[in-house]
């Protein structure tokens, strides 16, 4: 039986070293903010009414999250684009910020490609590739992410250069106390919950084992929609396992009622409910009735709360116990959750094709 507070585990499962990625989080985020504030970004970037960010996976993770916590700005509008085509309704006023950890991505590409001939405001965000090349052809800022992990383990560098471009060209300001606050709020919790904290008061490896053998379901709601879409992703790609998620209220008007078929299929989910202050008070009750719903169904449930103070807090306190879930979820698994030769093969296949 495999035991959480195996030392040995890490040593012979983790062989890639994700559990230095988990670790370096809170770090990571300080950095990138910092390196973030002093980018230069040209002056008329600040006359816009929208942003559209290309992404796909680990990069397009972080303008979800932007979207989240800009929701209530009057503008610019934050839109995350994962497709191959451009949105038509892109003009002068739209910053188009292509995301692409390796600078490869080919939807990313596509859609930056498209771009070029738009007379859009253009940011590329990357390690380097194709599109860093295209953008230095064309005069285009790029912002070089300074980390190399997988592009899932560079959430810090997804969300926090998004976030203080925002505060540089004047749409939100006072944000360094709050990413101060959240990077020693992430330092505190991952103390809490790295490999040698013990299952009896990890909560991270209670949850894990909880969920192991299982299909995961991953609720959330208003600016925890993409944390859930986080934990699953992560789970799918770390933990190499079957993972959804759905969002309130739109859950409560079709996915309770599906709850009884297949017979006995029920008994193969754990749901998930990720919660924090910042929800509609109509939300939470939902939280409450939805779990009086899964207690009747004798589906087995847990719900997880943020933690910190404000809304930046709460989303990244999230994050980082999704991603100590996952990890801890591959270790029951038996798997390296760094790599992921199906992606790789998916590529190569449609590298063939072109």
């Amino acid at each position: 039986m495999v035991s959480l507070d195996d030392r040995e585990l890490y040593i012979n499962t983790d062989k890639s070293g994700m559990r230095v990625q988990i670790h370096g989080l809170p770090g990571q985020c300080k950095s990138a903010w910092e390196k973030a504030l002093t980018f230069n970004l040209p002056s008329d970037y600040s006359d816009i009414d929208k942003v559209v960010i290309l992404g796909m996976g680990g990069s397009a993770i972080g303008g979800d999250l932007l979207k989240a916590l800009t929701s209530t700005l009057s503008r610019p509008l934050v839109v995350v684009n994962r497709e191959y085509d451009l949105p038509a309704w892109v003009d002068s006023k739209t910053l188009v910020i292509a995301a692409s950890y390796s600078g490869n991505t080919e939807e990313t590409l596509s859609s930056f490609t498209q771009a070029l001939d738009k007379q859009c405001k253009k940011l590329v965000i990357s390690t380097g590739g194709k599109i860093t090349s295209i953008a230095a052809a064309k005069g285009i800022p790029v912002f070089t992410i300074d980390h190399v992990s997988q592009p899932r383990a560079a959430i810090g560098y997804s969300l926090l250069p998004l976030l203080a471009i925002m505060q540089r060209l004047g749409f939100i300001e006072g944000k360094s106390e709050d990413v101060e606050t959240m990077v020693a709020l992430l330092e505190k919790l991952s103390r809490n919950w790295q490999e040698d904290v013990p299952v009896s008061t990890n909560k991270a490896k209670t949850l894990a084992l909880k969920l192991n053998g299982k299909v995961a379901i991953i609720y959330g709601a208003g600016i925890l929609t993409d944390v859930a879409r986080r934990w699953k992703t992560q789970i799918n790609e770390n933990s190499k396992a079957w993972a959804f998620f759905e969002t309130f209220p739109e859950l409560n008007h079709n996915a309770i009622v599906g709850y009884h078929f297949p017979a006995g299929a029920a008994q193969n989910m754990f749901v998930t409910m990720l919660r924090c202050p910042e929800l509609h008070p109509r939300t939470q009750i939902r939280y409450t009735v939805t779990g009086e719903v899964l207690k009747e169904n004798s589906i087995p449930f847990e719900y997880v709360d943020s933690e910190g103070s404000n809304p930046l807090s709460y989303l990244m306190s999230l994050v980082l116990l999704g991603d100590w879930v996952s990890y801890y979820l591959a270790m029951l698994c038996g798997v390296d959750p760094t790599p992921v030769p199906v992606i790789d093969f998916l590529k190569n296949r449609l590298a063939e094709t072109k």
